[in-house]
Formats: C-alpha cells, sequence, structure tokens
C-alpha cells in the first residue's frame, strides 16, 4: 500500500539551492539573449545539431598537444612509413595465385562489413581495400592519447577522423566497388535505376519528415506489439497497460515495466516469439507497461521531474488501486531504468516501500564513461542543443536518428546507401528495423536536464542530484537489484552499467549477456547463439572490478530470461488468482497497445 511521505525539517540538510538545479541558461538573464539564441538555433539546424565550436575545439586540442610532442610525430613519420612499406610490398606480390586474404597487412574492424565480399580480394581492388585501411590505422594511432591531451578530445577526435574516412571508403563509390561493378554488369544498369527511385523516394522522406507506414506484416498491434491487454490509464504523459493473465495463476506481486520514452515501449513486446512481456505472463506475472507519448511543442516543459512524478509514481498509485495491498516488482530499459533508479532512490529516502525488487536492463546510474554518447556531450555542444530545442520546443527525431546512426555510420549509413541506391536492394525488413524507425521526440526542458544532471554533470553517482530540493543516494536502495548488461553495448557499455555495483550496498544480482543493447536484452529461450554471465552479491559485500568479475565468472549457454524467472520467482508470493483488469477507479479505456504507441 502506498505509504505517506514523512514529514522533512525545515532545512534538511542536503538541500541544494534551487540555483544549482536549473539549467545554466536559466540562471542568468541577459537582454538580447533570444537573438544569440535565435542565431545558434538556425546554425544548429544546418550543422545537425552539432556545435561548430566543439569540433574546432577537439582540433585546436589536439594539434597544439601534437606540435610539442615530437616523440609523437618521429612516431607517426615512422608508422606512415612502415604502413606505405607494407601496401607496396603486398601489391607487388598481390597478382600471386597463392596470396591469401589472411596475408593482408591490414585487416577490417570486428564491426566493419563493407569488405566482406570475396570480390574485394583481387586486384585491383584489394590495393584500393589495404591503401583505405592503411590510411585508417595510421589516423587510429594519430589520434591516441597525447600526453596532456583530454581523453573527450582524442576519443571525438578519432570518431571525427572515422566519419571522414567513412564518407572517402572505396566501397562508397561505383567504380571502386567490386560488388557494384559486377551488380551493374550483371543487370545491365537496372540496379542504378531502381537505386535512382529509392533515392528519391529516401530524399522526400526526409524532406517532408513524413512518417513511413510499417511493411506488411510488421503492423502495430497485429504484427508487433500483440499482446493482448487494455489501458488502464491515460495522461497527458503516458498510457498504462495492463495486460492479460497467460496462466490460471498468478504470482501476487505486479510487474511494472518503464521503457525509455527516447523510443516506443514495444522493443519489449516485438514479435510474439521475442516478446519478453509474453515471456513474463506465460510464468505467472501480472505485467503492466509505461507507454510514453510522443512529446509536441507544447510540452516544451515537461521535466524530467515530472516523469517521475506524473510517469512512474503515477503508475504506481494505479496498480497499487488495481492490486492493493501488494508490492511492486519493477523493471527500467536503459533511460527508463535510471529514470527508475532516481524513483527507487526517492521512494527509499522517503519511506515509500512499494516496491518489492527493482530490475535494470542496459542501465547508467554513472555517466563518467557512458560510450560514444559521451563524444556528443560538452558545454557547448549541450548549450548548443538547448538552443535548437528552444526553438522547436523538443529534440525532434531527425536529429536523434543522425546521432545514433553516426555511431556505426559504415553500417548503418554507408553499408545502407550502397546496397539500395547502387545495388538497386530494397531494405528487408524485420520486427526491430520497424521499431528503429518508429522513433519520438523528447520535450526540452526534460532533454536539457537529463544531458545536463547526468550525462554532462554526472550528478547522480556523484551524491549532487537532488530531487525536490534533497539530495538522493542509490546506495538508499535496499530492495533486491537485478542488473543486466550486454557485452557489445555502445550506448550503456557493460563496464558502465557494472558500475551499478559501486554505488548500492543492497543485495544485488548482476548479468552480462552477449549481443548488443537491444539484441542482448531480446534473449528468448531457444535463441540460438545466446549465453550469459551471473553472479550474486549480498547486501554489503566487497566491490570487486569488472575485469576481475568477468575472469571469474565462465558464460553460461542460453538465455538470461530463464534466470531472470528464476530470481522473479524468488522474490515473489505462491501463485493465486489473477487480478481483475482494472478496477472501478481505472475502468479499461482501450484496448492494448492502446492510443500513444501510434503517435508520430
Amino acid at each position: 500500500m502506498p505509504k505517506s511521505k514523512p514529514a522533512k525539517t525545515a532545512t534538511p540538510p542536503n538541500v541544494v539551492p534551487q540555483a544549482a538545479l536549473l539549467p545554466q541558461a536559466e540562471q542568468h538573464s541577459h537582454p538580447h539573449q533570444n537573438l544569440d539564441r535565435a542565431v545558434r538555433a538556425a546554425v544548429a539546424q544546418v550543422t545537425g545539431g552539432m556545435s561548430p565550436h566543439s569540433v574546432t575545439e577537439t582540433w585546436h586540442d589536439w594539434g597544439l598537444h601534437l606540435s610539442r610532442s615530437p616523440g609523437r610525430q618521429l612516431e607517426l613519420m615512422e608508422r606512415a612509413q612502415s604502413n606505405a612499406a607494407k601496401v607496396m610490398a603486398y601489391a607487388t606480390g598481390a597478382w600471386s595465385k597463392d596470396r591469401e586474404p589472411s596475408d593482408e597487412p591490414f585487416s577490417p574492424k570486428a564491426y566493419d562489413h563493407r569488405f566482406a565480399d570475396s570480390a574485394w580480394d583481387s586486384p585491383p581492388f584489394n590495393f584500393w581495400k589495404q591503401g583505405f585501411l592503411a590510411v585508417q590505422d595510421w589516423w587510429d594511432h594519430a589520434t591516441d592519447d597525447i600526453n596532456g591531451l583530454r581523453k573527450q578530445d582524442a576519443d571525438r577526435a578519432k570518431f571525427q577522423v572515422r566519419q571522414m574516412l567513412d564518407l572517402i571508403s572505396p566501397s562508397n563509390f561505383p567504380l571502386t566497388n567490386p560488388e557494384i561493378i559486377a551488380a551493374t554488369m550483371r543487370e545491365r544498369g537496372q540496379n542504378l535505376i531502381e537505386g535512382s527511385t529509392h533515392f528519391a523516394q529516401d530524399l522526400m522522406q526526409t524532406l517532408t519528415q513524413e512518417h513511413k507506414p510499417a511493411p506488411e506484416g510488421f503492423q502495430i498491434g497485429t504484427d508487433l506489439a500483440c499482446t493482448h491487454g487494455k489501458v488502464v490509464f491515460r495522461n497527458d504523459l503516458f498510457e498504462l497497460i495492463q495486460y492479460s493473465p497467460q496462466t490460471e495463476k498468478t504470482h501476487p506481486e505486479p510487474v511494472l515495466i518503464v521503457p525509455a520514452w527516447i523510443m516506443k515501449y514495444y522493443i519489449l513486446d516485438l514479435s510474439p516469439e521475442n516478446s519478453m512481456v509474453k515471456y513474463l505472463l506465460q510464468q505467472g506475472f501480472t505485467v503492466f507497461m509505461i507507454s510514453w507519448c510522443n512529446p509536441t511543442a507544447d510540452q516544451a516543459e515537461l521535466s524530467l521531474d515530472d516523469y517521475r512524478t506524473q510517469g512512474v509514481l503515477t503508475a504506481l498509485d494505479a496498480i497499487n488501486t488495481i492490486v492493493p495491498d501488494q508490492k511492486v516488482h519493477a523493471n527500467g530499459y536503459w533511460l527508463g531504468g535510471t529514470l527508475l533508479a532516481i524513483t527507487a532512490a526517492t521512494m527509499a529516502r522517503d519511506g515509500d516501500d512499494r516496491l518489492a525488487s527493482v530490475t535494470l536492463m542496459a542501465t547508467q546510474v554513472d555517466f563518467a564513461e557512458a560510450g560514444e554518447l559521451l563524444l556528443f556531450v560538452d558545454e557547448s555542444q549541450v548549450a548548443f542543443v538547448e538552443d535548437l530545442m528552444w526553438e522547436q520546443g523538443y529534440l525532434d527525431r531527425p536529429q536523434m536518428t543522425r546521432t545514433f546512426a553516426s555511431i556505426r555510420a559504415e553500417d548503418l549509413i554507408y553499408s545502407r546507401a550502397v546496397s539500395r541506391y547502387f545495388l538497386g536492394k530494397d531494405d528487408l525488413p524485420n520486427d526491430i528495423m520497424v521499431w528503429n524507425g518508429d522513433t519520438t521526440r523528447m520535450p526540452a526542458r526534460m532533454h536539457s536536464e537529463y544531458l545536463r544532471s547526468l550525462f554532462l554533470e554526472n550528478r547522480l553517482s556523484a551524491g549532487r542530484f537532488a530531487v525536490e530540493g534533497c539530495v538522493i543516494a542509490l546506495k538508499d536502495i535496499d530492495v533486491p537489484l537485478f542488473v543486466i548488461a550486454t557485452e557489445t553495448d555502445h550506448i550503456a557499455p557493460w563496464r558502465s552499467v557494472y558500475k551499478t555495483k559501486l554505488f548500492t550496498d543492497c543485495d544485488l544480482t548482476f548479468v552480462l549477456t552477449n549481443r548488443g543493447h537491444n539484441g542482448g536484452i531480446l534473449s528468448e529461450p531457444g535463441h540460438k547463439g545466446r549465453h550469459f554471465r551471473m553472479s550474486h552479491r549480498e547486501s554489503g559485500a566487497h566491490y570487486v572490478g569488472p575485469d576481475r568479475w568477468l575472469a571469474s565468472n565462465d558464460p553460461v549457454p542460453g538465455s538470461w530470461w530463464l534466470a531472470y524467472a528464476a530470481w522473479m520467482v524468488q522474490h515473489s508470493k505462491p501463485k493465486g488468482p489473477p487480478p481483475a483488469m482494472g478496477a472501478a477507479e481505472y475502468p479499461p479505456l482501450a484496448d492494448a497497445p492502446g492510443t500513444y504507441i501510434y503517435q508520430t
């Protein structure tokens, strides 16, 4: 049952001055600041939200430190000579029939599939490939850390060079890509005609930003997000879905899933065969899901705390009425998990004990090593994005899409462009691709607070994140924690997720599963090639570093969902009759997946 919050003293010792909680732009007022913001917003529209100052500052920092490092300059000269010699030696013997691809001096990175076709192993294409990879190797070393150079600038320089090299890769041009040449000869140019049609379609869609309908076989509510349920609550921020039970008896504690607001919720209820919602229902749990709205300019002032109070806490209030006298298993995914961690810590501080457990999936509570998204976060960049959102009222879908695509540009931008525009191939839809294209906006104020408080200033783990004027502490969370990270996650790197152990003292189970940010979470039983590592930390146990933990926990074949279900059963009461769908105060309003999922 909900517990009333204890009365606070007039001047709590952990109160933070209100000015410290405001974005920097709101702490100072200048008579003509709106003119400045309008100019910067116009520039941001041209640059896609990238701050020119951040770019020039990166190269200024890199260039100055390199200029006073003669040893590094000598090393790079030697590297250039060595790489050139390797390519020339390869070229002189490349016509030999005995040469194998394994003899090549340079190899693409593990995630780079642009040169996978065997035609790239034949002259002259192998020369061009090796030349490109040799230059890529040199720049990788040129943008390594230099003593005194800020690591963020070194990483950002490496990232920006990678973007430039990806643009001029020989795989991008018809005359230097053997796959395009072969397809053009085989199809007598029909591939180029088809590709030009695709290009015109994509250009028009980019200019108009018209929302693409889901392809046949991937319709929302029919093929995807199709688990039966009812919307039992709706406000301006979210709809609450209660799913129909799929077993005769269910555990009394309901499950509330808090998805990330940056995308639609149905990544966790994708196709019937890989729906996490459906799996939990089949294990005898009552599942509720938050379906966030797609905010408009009228909702620009929605704050991060609004998502906590009008979102998570309001959902808990409704669930407590529908399933009375029971605590709730709360599960948060990525940004939703960060919001859930903030909510759980605040509830613990205020004596609200309605949670039975907390699950954090691919969730960061410390952002010091937050992956490649940090390349887009510094004071200048955040201020630039704030000015863009000030004009629009939100961060728009294309701006977010470009950011995520640029992190893996070789696959998400250039390989797709070659396949679509030069090879004339249609995109082959799948459920994750359809979901990935179903993007949302983010309210200006909330996104600014998130970037500044968490990514830029890392307040949550530093003990400086305040809720309702008082600092919260993650170590106050005293319910069992289940934390999942994925091995190849470039958005929430697993070592960053692992840091949850540093800032909590409660009973904690940590799981590291293979695959990436989304693929590692979608790990239904029976999916081939899946494995995970798992360990349990008792409350108060000493900290073990990630590398030592990795070495001492062997991979277990199969899906982590099985282990999670067993853990949930362990922290739940025996099964009984399932609860009713909704309640007198919360009657069903619509069938799942509701209406907010269709907002564009």
